[in-house]
């Protein structure tokens, strides 16, 4: 249960994230609010998450799908840069988080 809280966490990082972007420095108040409360959420759910997993484990793991996740969406959805050395540092970050994961005890 512990892995379940802390990858939906890692994906209300992306949410976030993308909600404060779209806020525009909190000039826009329903993103601004969004963005806030996932991060809440997220927040929330990987302590939840820390009570039975390693903190530097469970950390770069959270850390990890909400960087690959928001590098992602910004190439898929805001037009930002898709180059091949992105996405080799795109899957850089995701072929830790899954060694974190495959190596955790």
């Amino acid at each position: 249960m512990a892995w379940v809280l802390l990858v939906v966490a890692g994906l209300l990082e992306i949410v976030w994230a993308l909600a404060l972007k779209q806020a525009r420095g909190f000039a826009r108040l329903g993103p601004a609010l969004l963005g806030i409360t996932t991060a809440v959420v997220s927040f929330v759910m990987l302590s939840a998450a820390l009570k039975s997993l390693p903190v530097g484990t469970a950390y770069a793991v959270w850390v990890g799908i909400g960087a690959a996740g928001v590098a992602l969406a910004g190439i898929l959805v805001l037009g930002e840069s898709a180059s091949p050395a992105r996405l080799g540092c795109v899957a850089l970050i995701l072929a830790g988080v899954i060694g974190l994961k495959l190596l955790e005890r």
